[in-house]
């Protein structure tokens, strides 16, 4: 059979968790099979800032994430068609998924404005007008050649309420069947529809049942992650797995904090993407089970051990937690070695928790999980109450130190440090 008679993607559950949502599948795409749930690294111009293609490979990264609206204004739609589309202009031989250029609408406010026809941006190299329409965007990933392909969605900051929530649900409905219309390689590229709707369960929900009756082989959720509360967060990833077909992936975009991660797996998303592992590494800090190691900190100067025993990335096999806090940020070879262990956690988190589903014992990883992730604190009320929702029961937390009370949580220093790195990138 040749290869345009095989679908461009197809998805089948291999394991499911028997108390929670949790399930563990086999995506195969053109360029690659890919495992899931898992986790998709950020190259957003066509790169991921401090690794190469080849050592993305030695992680056994399966699938990694595009910006179209990066790419379309920089190399550009005639630069990608010559080299033959991403794959080989990158050098990269497995998957790739790219987003639409939709995101920017909130990033970029400033720089767009947003009407039925579309998006018009002023790019922010050279302040040049782009107008990016449903057909344009799907123009250029055709273009980009990605495996899996995103429609242009009407994105607005979530935290806004209102009547243009509604507008902009309705719109992204209208948009994907003019995305759909536009797509001229179905033999080669899967394109995902977006649910949208705000933090209103009712507009999540007819968006989730509009879109199901269009013909495509997977779904993504956007418009979270993106400032509102934690407690509306798991509520809208719930109700839209709650709905979603069983035999499609789900793709929550955005979202790639650890215990963001392992709530989300038990809530039933299959994908992640999102530029905090190698963003963080930017400004010192590796990824570990209970958090992060800030390694500018004067503390770790005599620390002779690498960040993590248990990681085999190639940055743990080789260098101390002395020697990374020595380089921190003074040299660009940090970022390097900081991104490689960062993204080795996180792909090794996915793998993690793929086994424990497949041997149904999914439940207490988590349960392990959060014991370390919140040693010294108390694991948040959302988390409880979004892990309880898919009868997932953690233990009651133990005492703590009155001193500790008057201290930020861990969680709250994450937030807090996160805050500002991307207040200073």
């Amino acid at each position: 059979m040749s290869s345009s008679k095989i679908p461009p993607l197809t998805y089948k559950v291999v394991a499911e968790c028997s108390v929670s949502k949790a399930r563990a599948g086999l995506m195969t795409l053109r360029h690659s099979e890919v495992n899931t749930p898992v986790f998709m690294p950020v190259g957003t111009q066509g790169t991921l800032k401090g690794i190469l293609p080849d050592q993305l490979i030695e992680l056994n990264c399966q699938i990694l994430l595009g910006n179209t609206y990066h790419l379309g204004l920089r190399p550009g739609i005639d630069t990608l068609k010559r080299a033959g589309g991403l794959h080989k202009f990158m050098g990269w031989p497995r998957a790739i998924l790219t987003d639409s250029g939709g995101f920017q609408m909130v990033s970029l406010l400033q720089l767009a404005e947003i009407d039925e026809h579309g998006v018009n941006f002023r790019s922010p190299f050279d302040n040049s007008q782009c107008m990016l329409t449903p057909e344009h965007s799907i123009q250029i990933q055709n273009a980009i050649g990605a495996d899996i392909m995103m429609q242009l969605d009407d994105v607005v900051k979530t935290t806004t309420t209102g009547p243009r929530v509604e507008e902009a649900m309705e719109r992204t409905i209208r948009w994907v069947d003019r995305c759909i219309e536009a797509h001229a390689r179905d033999d080669d590229q899967s394109l995902f529809p977006i649910v949208q709707g705000g933090l209103d369960v009712p507009l999540r929900e007819r968006c989730v049942s509009a879109l199901m009756k269009r013909q495509v082989r997977g779904f993504a959720v956007g418009g979270l992650s993106g400032g509102e509360s934690k407690h509306d967060f798991w509520r809208m990833v719930d109700v839209c797995t709650d709905h979603l077909p069983r035999d499609k992936p789900r793709y929550l975009m955005g979202v790639g904090f650890a215990a963001d991660l392992v709530v989300c797996v038990a809530l039933g998303i299959d994908m992640f993407d999102c530029v905090f592992p190698t963003r963080t590494a930017r400004f010192g800090c590796a990824l570990v089970d209970s958090g992060q190691l800030n390694l500018k900190q004067p503390k770790y100067k005599m620390e002779m051990e690498p960040i993590d025993k248990e990681c085999e990335c190639s940055t743990c096999k080789r260098y101390t937690r002395s020697y990374l806090h020595h380089i921190a940020t003074n040299e660009s070879v940090s970022c390097s070695l900081l991104s490689i262990h960062n993204v080795a956690y996180q792909l090794r988190l996915m793998r993690t928790m793929r086994e424990a589903i497949q041997r149904d014992e999914f439940p207490q990883f988590v349960r392990d999980f959060m014991a370390a992730h919140f040693k010294t604190d108390p694991i948040p009320i959302w988390i409880r109450e979004a892990l309880n929702a898919v009868k997932i029961d953690l233990p009651a937390d133990l005492e703590r130190k009155e001193d500790l009370k008057e201290e930020p949580t861990a969680e709250k220093k994450r937030e807090h440090l996160v805050e500002e790195q991307l207040t200073a990138s």
